[in-house]
């Protein structure tokens, strides 16, 4: 049994698998820090799939890039519930999540997210219509790079992420992902860490993309 955590953007949302079987999904777009919403969202979604804590196998949650709180957030509460019942964990890119989302479409998949004035976090996949596989690493690139990229391919890229607010007016070949599939999503989580190694709950690291500036 896997529970998944993505608290990487504004939306906060919570999955549970069992041999790759969806139990249960949660997802709130929200104002409220993440911290006030988790674990109640955690507790209920357990709850109502007849469950508890103590059954999770593997605590899988979004490591980065997104928003440096909502990072902490998630992995801490990951952390503490893996540590309390003896259990691994699975630390997964908020990019590889966001293409899982859209497993079941065929052809590259480019997830992309704003960071700040035109850059955003980018990465390329490809589905199978199954599964998901990287074509690129995780990197944050100006949108005008991004768009010849996509131009380079020569062919549709579905776009999976609010960053394709920013390629669209510029590039024809990006093609948004349906708007139930274009947030990050613990589904999204879930489905890639059954495809991971676990690691200890030590071993999660948080992966900013960026430096981060204190002060």
């Amino acid at each position: 049994m896997i529970l998944a955590v993505d608290t990487s953007g504004k939306t906060a949302s919570a999955s549970v698998s069992e041999n790759g079987v969806l139990l249960g999904y949660r997802m709130l777009y929200t104002a409220r820090s993440h911290s006030q919403i988790l674990l109640p969202m955690v507790k209920d979604l357990l709850a109502e799939t007849g469950h508890t804590v103590q059954d999770v196998d593997t605590f899988a949650v979004a490591v980065g890039p997104g928003s440096y709180t909502g990072l902490r957030i998630g992995i801490a509460a990951m952390q503490a519930m893996a540590y309390a019942g003896q259990k691994n964990c699975v630390g997964v890119s908020t990019l590889e999540g966001l293409a899982w989302n859209l497993c079941g479409t065929k052809g590259l998949l480019c997830a992309c997210l704003t960071a700040r004035q035109n850059l955003c976090y980018c990465a390329f996949f490809e589905s199978d219509g199954q599964r998901v596989t990287r074509r690129t690493d995780d990197k944050v690139m100006p949108v005008e790079e991004i768009a010849a990229q996509i131009a380079a391919y020569g062919e549709t890229v579905t776009v999976i992420g609010d960053g394709i607010s920013l390629l669209r007016p510029i590039c024809e070949a990006a093609v948004p992902a349906p708007m139930h599939l274009c947030n990050q999503s613990a589904c999204g989580i879930c489905m890639a860490a059954a495809e991971k190694e676990t690691c200890t709950p030590e071993e999660l690291v948080v992966n900013y993309l960026q430096e981060v500036k204190i002060g």
